[in-house]
């Protein structure tokens, strides 16, 4: 589906993102409401075992939570988004609330697909760099690749590129001790 295609229109609020009676995933981007396709069989496999071995490291270390979509992180009155993982620091689980997530979370996954790739590496990314994301991951299913984001003052910049073929651990500062083999996720 064509990127245009899936705005809803502008000027939606948080209460009207509220008010929504249907069981489709939505984000509230700059006022603009956006419908979220249902994720395909590759995106939905890489996001199960990326959650799993997050969730896994992340409580084995004590280092804060991990969650997974749909969960709403409320960013301003109009700017409500739902990344497919993301990590909140023990340090900052302040922001967790039974709702939603207050706050921007220390890093967010987003896992490409067709109809969102170009939202989640432009619009997406320059919003969570604007409410102080520490790390954004994106990660191709098909192409198996992730490439990690670090917080810079010039916004999220590209600091690693990791791929299933060249077999390097991914590691992140935010999780200390994590090695993360590609081939236990694609």
């Amino acid at each position: 589906m064509d990127e245009a295609v899936q705005s809803l229109g502008g000027g939606f609020t948080y209460e009207d993102y509220c008010r929504l009676q249907d069981s489709r995933r939505y984000e509230l981007i700059g006022g603009e409401l956006y419908l979220v396709p249902s994720p395909s069989v590759p995106h939905q496999h890489v996001s199960l075992r990326l959650s799993w071995r997050l969730a896994e490291h992340v409580e084995k270390h004590d280092l804060g939570i991990v969650l997974s979509a749909p969960i709403d992180v409320f960013l301003t009155l109009h700017d409500v988004v739902q990344p497919d993982i993301l990590f909140i620091s023990r340090e900052r689980s302040d922001i967790i609330t039974e709702a939603n997530i207050q706050g921007a979370p220390d890093m967010m996954v987003e896992i490409l697909s067709p109809a969102t790739s170009l939202r989640d590496r432009t619009v997406k990314k320059d919003l969570y760099a604007r409410h102080g994301v520490k790390e954004m991951w994106i990660i191709h299913p098909l192409a198996q690749t992730l490439e990690i984001y670090r917080a810079e003052p010039a916004g999220l910049t590209k600091a690693a590129f990791y791929s299933r073929r060249t077999g390097q651990p991914v590691s992140s500062p935010l999780l200390p001790g994590l090695a993360l083999d590609l081939n236990d996720i694609f």
